[in-house]
């Protein structure tokens, strides 16, 4: 399951330009000859890539500098979990108010410079990690990059409309969907990838190259006006503005999809936690193959996508909802199956892996090779539910309150992971305590689903007739 962030890719394209602003969008190059364009693409690409290959470093280190006490291995990823996601939520609000006065392109520029520095003092955090075995740097490098990546976003979604024609935008979402997947699972992979080499320098390197090549193409991008040069801060750009509060009493199903929508992202930031505890300490494939089970799940979202994008066809298809949490449902079930075997990933003289646990061969039932086509279901069942969901809310409020509807989601969204770190770590430490394999974590996030499973069975619409 990935990260809420995606939610935000339509932020701002359904607000009309300021009074005196003009943009003259017949001279612009076409799409695919458009080199600004592709220059933003590079640039989110680049962000998000590193984005999620520091933070799955952080994660995997998190497990891998594990304490025995009383035989029982400590997972730290849910500090991990908080740390990152926490600046998403304090800082969203306030980076789409100074991106909107001061212009996204400058804004983006910036972000970009500070990715640099932030990955730079990551390098400094692995060395002291490697000298002392202390995260603590780590979790500070951590902050920083979600800090970093909450004032980025607002601006590279929110840039598309202003540079681009409006018959161009559902393609340039696309693509910029489609990148953000494919830098999830490459950033993830890559990851548990030079993790398992242990040269940690390679990883540092690894992160600040990217942000360099990043902070070059984003040179590329179109200059365009500010928004709203005239833009007063009010205190309600950091919450819930009172107009948009309004509305969702009023809009009941509107309403539900947006607390549905909270507690998707609650349940789906703990599941990359819990993939990371199984492969490493109950599988023990060590962080390469533990990675690559992450990873799969991303491959299945963006397979999920793009199936309940061509079988919606321009509607809110919400038989898509329920088939994907239906589906959903069961994948967790299948994952959390504890397993009576207690054979592990086998390291041959060489330092390689020469057997990877099968079915019945680990405390997991799956195994190592059970997990993969598991995994595979698990992100496509999911890309279908997100899909009917995030088009609902995309569709369903008036069009002066479309792009600040996304950004109460994306806010709504983050808030859920962030509780989710705090309820992985409740149900890590209850696992631990028990004595249970770490498997079982996937029963309990199956439990937390059933609710939506059972109770949240909204009527398909066409997505033309869906504003009230």
């Amino acid at each position: 399951m990935s990260s809420p962030e995606h939610a935000a890719a339509a932020i701002d394209q359904s607000i009309p330009p300021s009074t005196g602003r003009h943009i003259d969008f017949d001279k612009l190059p076409t799409f695919y000859n458009d080199s600004s364009f592709w220059c933003m693409t590079a640039t989110q690409f680049m962000g998000a890539f590193n984005d999620n290959l520091y933070k799955q470093l952080v994660l995997l280190l998190s497990i891998a500098a594990v304490s025995v006490v009383g035989g029982e291995a400590k997972d730290d990823q849910s500090l991990a979990m908080f740390v990152f996601a926490a600046p998403f939520l304090a800082f969203t609000g306030y980076a789409g108010y100074l991106s909107d006065k001061f212009g996204k392109r400058g804004i983006i520029i910036l972000c970009k410079f500070a990715e640099v520095i932030i990955m730079a003092l990551g390098g400094l955090g692995f060395y002291i990690y490697w000298k002392s075995g202390s995260l603590t740097f780590l979790y500070f490098v951590l902050f920083l990059m979600g800090t970093h990546s909450a004032f980025f976003g607002p601006g590279k979604y929110g840039i598309l409309p202003e540079m681009l024609r409006e018959r161009d935008l559902p393609r340039a979402n696309g693509f910029m969907l489609m990148t953000t997947f494919l830098a999830i699972i490459f950033g993830t992979v890559v990851a548990g990838m030079l993790l398992a080499t242990g040269r940690l320098w390679a990883a540092s390197t690894a992160c600040v190259v990217i942000a360099v090549i990043g902070t070059i193409t984003s040179f590329g991008v179109r200059r365009v006006p500010a928004a709203n040069p005239n833009l007063k801060f009010q205190a309600s750009a950091l919450t819930v503005p009172p107009d948009m509060r309004a509305m969702l009493a009023a809009d009941r199903p509107l309403l539900a999809a947006l607390l549905v929508s909270s507690v998707f992202w609650l349940l789906a930031g703990m599941v990359p936690s819990a993939v990371n505890a199984v492969g490493k300490i109950e599988l023990g494939v060590g962080d390469a193959y533990t990675s690559v089970l992450a990873g799969l799940i991303g491959v299945g979202i963006a397979i999920g996508c793009v199936i309940g994008g061509i079988v919606s066809k321009g509607s809110v298809d919400f038989r898509l909802l329920r088939i994907g949490c239906i589906g959903m449902l069961v994948c967790l079930v299948i994952a959390g199956i504890p397993g009576g075997g207690d054979a592990v990933g086998v390291v041959d003289a060489a330092g390689n892996f020469s057997n990877l646990p099968g079915i019945g061969e680990g405390r997991q039932w799956l195994g190592f090779w059970g997990s993969l086509p598991v995994m595979l279901l698990l992100g496509a069942f999911t890309g279908l539910f997100a899909v009917p969901l995030q088009v609902f809310m995309q569709s369903r409020p008036p069009e002066d309150k479309k792009g600040r509807m996304i950004a109460v989601m994306n806010q709504a969204n983050w808030v859920g992971v962030l509780v989710s770190a705090a309820l992985y770590w409740a149900i890590s430490r209850g696992v631990e305590t028990a004595g249970w394999p770490r498997a079982t974590m996937f029963l309990f996030i199956a439990a937390l689903t059933l609710p939506i499973a059972l109770f949240y069975h909204p009527k398909h619409e066409s997505s033309a007739t869906a504003a009230p």
